[in-house]
């Protein structure tokens, strides 16, 4: 089956090709720059086709003229990126999985369940390390606490960011925080609150930040109240970030950031992936007092995020996958996090 993977010059993309071509997959390279994609494809064996994503209808016409069975979608910012490609995979019937951690993002794509389920379709926000690893995490706990009313995610990801993980970044930093209170997403200071987590390899004190799983665990649990936390610049520093956030808020100020970040950021080596693993923590609490806690460590994100998609491409082509619009834990269940490879996950309390 033939498969599209549309990005596939950019970081996180290049990392996806590669890990499907070793798993003996042929995806469809896509993207909007003719020459990059050319070259990919001669260096991988792969086919190409150049596409914009102006046209949703006219997406959906290539869709349906290359009959593949299947977008991987790697482009972001998905807050510009996401909607005519879904939009386009909803005209042709064609299952959808991006790995965006932006909260609405999740928001809009997740609302489009009844959309989904009438194309026959299943979209698949989150097929990465956002958010796949937190959101099988925070589905395990509810099972452990099903009255649970608070739940609290952090994460560490150390090894530096890609270039377009920078300019999301930015942009979701312009906004400032966000959380789930009373079950509503409620917008908050970056770095509204801190704590130190006992992650495995020792206590780290972290920040608050808008993070996807504000928007996918509450999907996946039910529970009211979630915050998810990681390591973030001293409280000097996340003060002045949120005193410059109305600045970088203004389109042309923000599009000179990520043009810089761009430019500047190129993404970890190999040989820092390679040194450099991810952790995360997770503890949900009853109005009793009760709590239960979670660890789990990985490789690192990009590796994680490469693997989990390239899994998740296989799982929906298998037709393991319902028709609807899915959070990770909803998808592929809880225990999903243990088939990544190098994930192991571990009982705190």
């Amino acid at each position: 089956m033939t498969w599209m993977l549309y990005g596939s010059y950019g970081y996180t993309g290049r990392l996806v090709a590669a890990v499907a071509k070793a798993r003996g997959h042929e995806p469809l390279l896509s993207g909007r720059d003719t020459q990059r994609l050319a070259t990919q494809a001669v260096e991988l064996g792969l086919p190409h086709r150049a596409l914009a994503l102006a046209d949703a209808d006219a997406l959906a016409g290539v869709l349906r003229q290359t009959r593949v069975q299947l977008v991987a979608h790697c482009a972001g910012p998905y807050s510009a990126t996401a909607e005519p490609m879904v939009r386009a995979c909803l005209a042709a019937s064609v299952p959808y999985l991006d790995v965006t951690g932006e909260v609405d993002v999740f928001e809009a794509l997740l609302a489009m369940d009844g959309a989904a389920t009438q194309a026959g379709i299943p979209i698949l926000p989150g097929s990465g390390m956002d958010v796949v690893p937190t959101d099988c995490l925070a589905a395990q706990l509810a099972g452990r606490l099903p009255d649970a009313v608070r739940l609290e995610l952090a994460f560490l990801a150390p090894g530096g960011m890609s270039p377009g993980t920078a300019k999301t970044s930015l942009e979701g930093a312009s906004k400032g925080g966000r959380a789930r209170i009373d079950g509503a997403l409620v917008r908050v200071p970056l770095g509204w609150r801190r704590r130190t987590v006992q992650f495995p390899r020792g206590p780290v004190e972290v920040g608050s930040l808008p993070w996807g799983d504000v928007s996918t665990a509450y999907r996946s649990t039910g529970i009211p109240n979630i915050v998810v936390y990681t390591k973030l610049p001293g409280r000097r520093r996340t003060g002045l970030a949120r005193l410059l956030a109305p600045i970088a808020g203004i389109p042309p100020v923000r599009r000179r950031m990520q043009a810089l970040a761009v430019r500047r950021i190129t993404g970890p080596s190999a040989e820092t992936r390679a040194a450099t693993w991810t952790q995360f923590w997770g503890r949900v609490e009853n109005d009793r007092g009760e709590s239960a806690e979670l660890t789990a460590t990985g490789p690192n994100g990009y590796d994680m995020t490469a693997d989990a998609m390239v899994r998740i491409v296989e799982r929906v082509l298998a037709g393991r996958v319902s028709p609807g619009a899915h959070t990770p834990a909803q998808a592929h269940g809880k225990d999903f996090i243990a088939e990544l490879d190098g994930v192991t996950v571990g009982e705190r309390g």
